[in-house]
């Protein structure tokens, strides 16, 4: 008899711990998806025009950048999808790309949450296109080049050891060592659009002006020859497009004034 009240007691208590973790377990959030309308494009149909692919991303399972949202289009909707990332951290510039109308890194751009809105995304514009989100950069990177963006010197220290450089000039430095090269600034520059063969744009002028004031080098002579013609830096209108876009927070216009002023005072 003792035994039947002990297992009858057991169940009650089991069916009521039971029954209180289900009142309290948190409900299932609903259903937040968000459009995103994605440029598609194949080199393996290239008479097909290109086309903006739609794509419904529930945001409730989705980290919060338009990266994030990418990744998971291409985990479980559709693996055809191509873009270019590395590092996920705004370090390597491999995501860049026009996210609603606007250069920028797709790590580091936000998604907007308000679903009642379609966020479209293109490669970065005015560039030849490999695959759907990956431009060609091979132009953008043989300019860079051009401009011979490293140490250049007569002389060595008279210990062989490392070029010495005071606080005050390596300090001149900062806003742009921290280029990544991502090419968004280039790519919102309408003289690049209209001169990219000739013009070398913000990003490859920020880099040589770099190289420019760097207490180090002993080539500016040089530098400032490559760049004194029509083609090279005079094609800037100074829109600013350049600075506004930069995902780095860098000032590429301020960068191309500098070498003005000295190309006009040397």
């Amino acid at each position: 008899m003792n035994f039947l009240r002990s297992s009858s007691a057991l169940r009650l208590n089991t069916a009521s711990i039971i029954k209180r973790g289900l009142a309290s377990a948190p409900e299932a959030k609903p259903v937040n998806n968000k459009t995103f309308k994605i440029y598609r494009w194949s080199p393996d149909h290239p008479n097909e025009k290109p086309t903006l692919q739609e794509y419904k991303v529930d945001l409730n399972q989705c980290g919060p950048m338009v990266l994030d949202a990418l990744i998971k289009i291409k985990n479980e909707q559709d693996p055809t999808l191509t873009f270019r990332r590395s590092c996920r951290e705004g370090i390597c510039g491999s995501c860049a790309m026009n996210i609603g109308g606007r250069n920028t890194l797709a790590c580091l751009c936000r998604i907007d949450t308000n679903v009642s809105s379609e966020t479209k995304i293109y490669p970065l514009p005015h560039m030849f296109v490999v695959k759907d989100l990956v431009p060609d950069l091979t132009h953008f990177y043989k300019q860079y080049k051009s401009i011979q963006p490293y140490l250049q010197r007569d002389t060595v220290p008279e210990d062989g050891k490392e070029n010495l450089q005071s606080i005050a000039d390596r300090k001149k430095l900062d806003g742009l060592y921290e280029c990544i090269l991502c090419a968004c600034c280039s790519t919102s520059c309408p003289s690049y659009w209209w001169n990219q063969q000739e013009y070398l744009g913000p990003a490859v002028l920020m880099q040589a002006y770099r190289w420019l004031i760097d207490s180090r080098d002993q080539a500016s002579g040089i530098r400032k020859e490559m760049l004194e013609n029509s083609m090279s830096m005079y094609r800037c209108h100074t829109i600013l497009n350049c600075t506004k876009t930069c995902p780095k927070g860098l000032n590429p216009g301020r960068a191309i004034a500098e070498i003005k002023k000295q190309l006009a005072f040397q």
